[in-house]
């Protein structure tokens, strides 16, 4: 009987797993919720770092967190950063200017020498020179180098000048700013382009950082904001730095309108406001010294570009007002973003930086870039 008897199954219940706390049931849920928004952050971030683009890996995730909210906790970081590698005031001074090149000797024609700021002033300081000789008589683009600081003798400004009666201006999208739906086209000088290239040089802000507007090609693409600084090219050939007076859309006559924060120089004085530092966007604001730019206009409506490192927003204006600007902006600012290059030959040959301390080399924009830029012709 016992050899036959049916032996003894356990309850069902009892094979299957025991049942999760309600603790640990939620800690599940929330996991798996966690992953599943992970998903489309971690495609976008993807998407952003291995797609089309001619910045690094660091400057293209770094761009990422800032279009993430992440924008203020970047611009911390840079700010520490760049506290923490402010230049020292004094130091050794220096012996002779930095100048890449040199092509000729200054012109009959160029604008009044920059008045000397440290005494005795090296050779070659705040003398105007030709970036080319191929253009004929009195070069269209020339370029200066001064010491824009007492307090910082090591300290070298680059700015140009830009004869806008024998130049025109373009202004060239580039694959990701601005950011507004602007037609992309080359997003680069192309070889078709350069036989009178002279000189090529970096835009403005991220628009998202601005807050300002673009036309392009006499469409608006992002509307132009009442009082901000705006770089404007009209049809009949005259460029001008403004303070934006007129509607949300780009008259007729406007042929591009590239907008970044208020005026830095008015009436060749700094603006009064350059120390209160949240007008100056969202970055890293007025104060931290670090690669900034600008473009002005000087009395007789030619244009003037600066570039240095270690600038405030207000020691910018004031190596633009030294210069000749009676009205400008500022541009774009840190060392990768900070670019001005001119052209020793035609199509664009002999390239060479204003500066040679700038980051990217001077073979930027004659290939596709990710942010719009200006390029100078020979009219």
């Amino acid at each position: 009987m016992h050899a036959h008897a049916t032996p003894l199954r356990r309850p069902l219940r009892s094979a299957l797993p025991p049942r999760l706390s309600p603790w640990r049931r939620a800690r599940r849920i929330v996991a798996i919720a966690l992953c599943l928004c992970a998903i489309p952050i971690a495609v976008s971030y993807l998407t952003t770092v291995t797609g089309a683009s001619n910045s690094s890996f660091v400057i293209r995730s770094f761009e990422w967190l800032r279009d993430h909210g992440a924008a203020r906790i970047a611009s911390q970081v840079e700010g520490i950063y760049y506290s923490l590698s402010a230049p020292s005031t004094g130091g050794p001074a220096l012996r002779s200017l930095p100048l890449a090149r040199r092509v000729g000797e200054p012109t009959a024609v160029h604008p009044p020498d920059i008045a000397p700021v440290i005494s005795p002033p090296l050779p070659g300081e705040g003398t105007w020179v030709p970036t080319e000789s191929w253009t004929g008589g009195a070069a269209p683009v020339q370029i200066a180098q001064f010491r824009s600081d007492p307090s910082y003798p090591q300290m070298v400004a680059g700015v140009a000048w830009i004869d806008t009666a024998r130049t025109t201006i373009s202004l060239y999208p580039g694959r990701l700013e601005p950011s507004a739906p602007v037609p992309r086209g080359a997003m680069e000088v192309q070889p078709g382009s350069r036989s009178r290239l002279l000189a090529t040089f970096n835009s403005a802000f991220k628009l998202s950082d601005s807050g300002g507007g673009v036309a392009l090609d006499g469409v608006t693409y992002a509307p132009l904001q009442p009082g901000l600084a705006t770089l404007v090219s009209y049809r009949d050939g005259r460029v001008d730095v403004q303070g934006w007076a007129g509607g949300s859309q780009a008259p007729p006559e406007v042929d591009f309108a590239r907008q970044n924060l208020p005026l830095i120089v008015q009436d060749g004085q700094p603006n009064p406001n350059l120390s209160d530092g949240p007008q100056w966007g969202a970055t890293l604001g007025n104060a931290v010294r670090v690669w900034r730019s600008g473009i002005g206009v000087d009395a007789h409506g030619n244009l003037i570009y600066a570039a240095a490192n270690d600038q405030t927003v207000g020691s910018l204006a004031e190596i633009l007002i030294r210069a000749g600007a009676v009205r400008a902006m500022e541009l774009d600012i840190n060392s990768y973003w900070v670019t001005f290059i001119s052209y020793g030959q035609p199509g664009g040959q002999a390239p060479s930086s204003l500066l040679p301390g700038m980051t990217r080399g001077p073979e930027r924009y004659l290939s596709p870039d990710d942010r719009d830029f200006f390029a100078v012709f020979l009219r």
